[in-house]
């Protein structure tokens, strides 16, 4: 009863870390090449063979083998340190502040 227990969490475990690192693949794929090289952070081929390995590895490999840890390493790597960078160089969603009629160059509105 305990192993089925045990299995039953590394089950869990393992389809989270599929998620999270095919999450991290896929929005490395949306990302624009150029704010990788503005961000001053490796390449977008780079970050999409590593991830892709990464989701591979989950996906094929049982969670006790040492290469999905790798993957995870590199997938939280992306997540907490290339992510918040690329939205900070692209402008998106983590920006704060500003109204509605904001542009690129300041506000539509006539001021």
């Amino acid at each position: 009863m305990l192993v089925q227990g045990f299995n039953e969490i590394f089950y869990w475990v393992s389809w989270g870390l599929l998620l999270f690192s095919l999450f991290a693949f896929v929005d490395s794929a949306i990302r624009r090449e150029d704010a990788y090289r503005a961000a001053d952070k490796q390449t977008k081929p780079f970050w999409l063979i590593l991830l892709g390995i990464a989701t591979a590895a989950n996906l094929f490999l049982s969670v006790m083998s040492f290469i999905p840890i790798i993957g995870l390493i590199a997938t939280i790597v992306y997540m907490v340190d290339v992510r918040p960078a690329l939205r900070q160089v692209s402008g998106g969603r983590g920006r704060r502040g500003g109204s509605s009629s904001d542009g690129p160059y300041g506000p539509f509105n006539g001021r």
